[in-house]
């Protein structure tokens, strides 16, 4: 019966979620074309950062409740589900066009700070000055995006004003998405016992696949309305928040944070997805949709070993 009641909350967890990134991510568009930002910068902060908004609430609690291997798990399963099933989807269902800027530029600081994590994560801890230093990479990141900016494109228009309501959806959205967070970690967790699945497996699987669904939503929508940059810009801009923003603030909030071994696997599986989605993009600067079946192909391999090797 505990079980059941789990999962119940579990499915809640991730509907709540869903909903309120899906209010914050409408009203913050609204509110970020007031300020002239182009679809790529759009998808790359905005949306991305709102989307995002389920792993920082999951990631955070977990932190706070010295459940390491959630914590990060989530994150690196998240940045996983989101170039393969997600991206990966996306490009099987239409073929997706991609701006030089955004494969030079976030494809390749995408890969580094992968990189940088894994050194991080080689000796199995994340420390609080480790913290600091991914923190204060999203912090440059995100000036350098607002300072150079981004051409506006052609078809961006404000329908309308941005005003007092759109406030307070997002205040409202963020309600859900935190509330939901928090309440998907417990469950999560006691799943886990319950099964006797470790925690790092549950993490990078089940619910970096429920924090991960408004990037699938949402880039989803973006590209059936032909916004390809905020499609594309969300998954990868979401990837970057994660590594530098989430986990750089778990870090900091919980300086002992002690991960399974199966972190360096997983953080491995990610550096080669990264490095050959930044691959696939800068071939004619577009991810074909047999390139997208690949990567839902990767995917799938990476989720199947994940819960063979807990076996």
């Amino acid at each position: 019966m505990d079980a059941l009641y789990d999962v119940v909350i579990v499915i809640l967890s991730i509907v709540a979620l869903w909903k309120g990134a899906d209010l914050v991510v409408d009203s913050a568009v609204l509110l970020g074309r007031q300020f002239g930002m182009s679809d790529l910068i759009i998808g790359l902060t905005i949306v991305a950062f709102g989307t995002s908004a389920p792993e920082f609430a999951v990631t955070i609690s977990a932190a706070l409740n010295g459940q390491a291997d959630i914590s990060v798990g989530n994150v690196v399963g998240s940045n996983i589900f989101n170039l393969g099933f997600i991206l990966g989807g996306v490009a099987a269902f239409r073929a997706i066009p991609v701006s030089k800027s955004l494969v030079q530029r976030d494809g390749t600081i995408l890969i580094a700070i992968t990189i940088v994590l894994f050194i991080f994560i080689y000796d199995l801890t994340l420390s609080r000055f480790e913290g600091v230093m991914l923190f204060s990479g999203l912090l440059v990141y995100l000036g350098y995006l607002l300072i150079k900016g981004e051409d506006i494109e052609e078809e961006k228009v404000v329908e309308k004003e941005a005003t007092l309501l759109e406030w307070v959806t997002l205040i409202a959205g963020l309600e859900l998405v935190v509330g939901g967070g928090h309440f998907l970690v417990e469950s999560a967790s006691s799943l886990a016992r319950t099964a006797g699945i470790s925690e790092w497996v549950i993490a990078v699987t089940i619910v970096a696949a429920g924090t991960s669904a408004p990037e699938m939503a949402t880039s989803l929508m973006a590209i059936l309305r032909g916004r390809y940059g905020i499609s594309v810009g969300n998954l990868i801009g979401s990837d970057i928040f994660n590594l530098l923003g989430v986990l750089g603030v778990a870090g900091m909030l919980n300086p002992h944070m002690t991960v399974d071994s199966s972190a360096l696997w997983s953080v491995g599986a990610l550096i080669g997805m990264v490095c050959l989605v930044v691959y696939f993009l800068y071939t004619g600067l577009r991810l074909e949709r047999w390139e997208g079946g690949v990567l839902i192909a990767i995917g799938v391999i990476r989720w199947i070993l994940d819960f063979m090797w807990q076996s």
